[in-house]
């Protein structure tokens, strides 16, 4: 009876694993957790869902992967005053440029460091999803709310 018990247990152990984002396997940190947190609640879907990671942080600026529905980007956020993360941008492959990084406000030294980060962070993801992160078209800033300015007619990103 122990032993039927022990295989259901590890059976259900296995299966919640298996069921999570392979980004959400490993041990978020407080921030990644807050920071996928902010990301899921505002743009995970049923009919298509959110992947985010991996999330890089220094301070109070991290960048984040994410994949939804066969496309992806890297979204910049930023640490308000009351500790909680915000959507400050989303974009591709220029979020991880020092140039870019140092336009959204972060000092050199910072940018350089973040843009070394993600860089080694992003090493670790297959390069078909990695590949993803290069889809989204240009940069969009987030309001206060982190929400993004509605889209023209036929825009895209």
């Amino acid at each position: 009876m122990k032993r039927l018990l022990l295989k259901g247990i590890l059976a259900s152990g296995v299966w919640a694993a298996l069921s999570l984002p392979l980004s959400a396997q490993t041990t978020d940190t407080a921030d990644q957790a807050g920071i996928r947190q902010v990301m899921m609640k505002t743009w995970d879907k049923p009919q298509a869902r959110l992947d985010v990671g991996p999330i890089t942080v220094l301070v109070d600026h991290a960048v984040a992967g994410w994949t939804q529905d066969g496309r992806g980007g890297r979204a910049l956020l930023t640490r308000k005053s009351d500790g909680r993360w915000q959507v400050a941008a989303c974009a591709g492959d220029g979020l991880k440029e020092v140039k870019t990084l140092e336009l959204t406000g972060m000092p050199p030294t910072a940018a350089r460091e973040m843009a070394r980060m993600i860089a080694k962070a992003e090493a670790s993801v297959t390069p078909q999803r990695r590949a993803l992160f290069s889809t989204f078209d240009g940069m969009v800033r987030m309001d206060s709310s982190g929400n993004h300015p509605p889209h023209a007619p036929g825009e895209k990103h």
